[in-house]
């Protein structure tokens, strides 16, 4: 899911799709039209999911894509390996997520943490 915005509304910390990729601008430049443009805006990001440096550069009155994105918060029920079984606190729904190496030694079964949903995909942000 997502909804539409011009590139000039973008802001740095915001969220944009780069190549059906949920990415987090983290600078945006823009340049001023020549004799016969129009401005262009180039934007550098880095993927949510993935982590990848993505940069591209459209003219500001381009429609781009912004993904929906949903901060949650869940339970830790218990941690295997690299999942961790997690259930959401408004829902109640259990779920597995995968966990990066460097949260894993910082969860314990019972802790709250805050988790993201964006384009079907869940990632752990806090723990």
């Amino acid at each position: 899911m997502w909804t539409q915005a011009e590139v000039r509304e973008l802001k740095v910390g915001r969220y944009m799709l780069i190549e059906d990729e949920p990415c987090k601008i983290i600078s945006i430049d823009t340049s001023k039209p020549g004799k016969h443009g129009e401005a262009k805006s180039r934007i550098d990001a880095v993927g949510v999911f993935d982590d990848k440096k993505r940069s591209v550069v459209y003219p500001v009155k381009h429609k781009i894509q912004i993904p929906m994105i949903d901060k949650r918060k869940g339970q830790i029920l218990t941690v295997m390996g690299d999942e961790a079984e997690i259930m959401d606190l408004e829902t109640f729904e259990n779920f597995s997520i995968p966990v990066d190496s460097e949260l894993r030694d910082s969860m314990q079964p019972g802790e709250e943490i805050q988790y993201l949903v964006a384009m079907g995909r869940r990632k752990i942000t806090r723990v």
